[in-house]
């Protein structure tokens, strides 16, 4: 036993510490690889948000740049409408919100 013991005990430390790395330890390799797959995912999310933004400010740029726009605006998005006029919402089958 002990020859065997000196034989592979390089072998036998490595593969607990492999062990313990991927399974034990709180900075374990699976953990790290959730951990990467989320950053992954936040960064993903970051890209999208900052193109949003980008395309928000735009809107808003033009929309508030002509009293026109902002009309259009207001009677699309909230149904506005003026005080003098009727206001007819056409609502096709699968569209209800």
């Amino acid at each position: 036993m002990l020859n065997l013991w000196n034989k592979y005990k390089y072998w036998l430390i490595g593969l607990i510490a492999i062990t313990w790395m991927t399974v034990f330890d709180s900075n374990n390799f699976i953990e790290l690889v959730q951990l990467r797959r989320e950053v992954s995912d936040l960064e993903e999310k970051r890209d999208y948000y900052k193109a949003e933004i980008i395309n928000v400010r735009k809107e808003e740029k033009e929309l508030f740049s002509n009293i026109r726009n902002l009309e259009k605006f207001a009677r699309e998005k909230y149904l506005m409408k003026k005080d003098n006029e009727d206001l007819f919402i056409i609502v096709e089958e699968g569209e209800r919100k």
